[in-house]
């Protein structure tokens, strides 16, 4: 069971299965979870564009799902993957590269 916030949203948290590296995040709905859990494909909610987006549907950068993990209050997720590209829209292998403090 999972924990969705007032507007039916619950945070993803996305890393390489290989490396533990964390790739992104971004958020889910009850519908883009039951994409992601049946065809093992991250798919996410977009708050700017209010629609579902299958992760790499135009980039070719497919985030191939190996596991879906909650956190102890069930309201964060933790995907899991083998990305098939980048994952940053700006090309970045991960969308934290930019360092705000040392």
């Amino acid at each position: 069971m999972v924990k969705y916030d007032a507007n039916g949203l619950i945070p993803a948290i996305v890393q390489d299965a290989s490396t533990g590296e964390v790739l992104m995040m971004a958020y889910m709905n009850a519908e883009s979870l039951e994409k992601t859990l049946t065809s093992k494909e991250a798919w996410f909610w977009s708050r700017s564009r209010q629609e579902l987006w299958h992760k790499g549907a135009t980039s070719g950068s497919i985030m191939r799902v190996q596991e879906v993990l909650v956190d102890c209050d069930q309201d964060t997720l933790l995907l899991r993957v083998d990305p098939q590209g980048p994952a940053c829209h700006t090309g970045n292998r991960t969308c934290f590269y930019r360092q705000l403090s040392r």
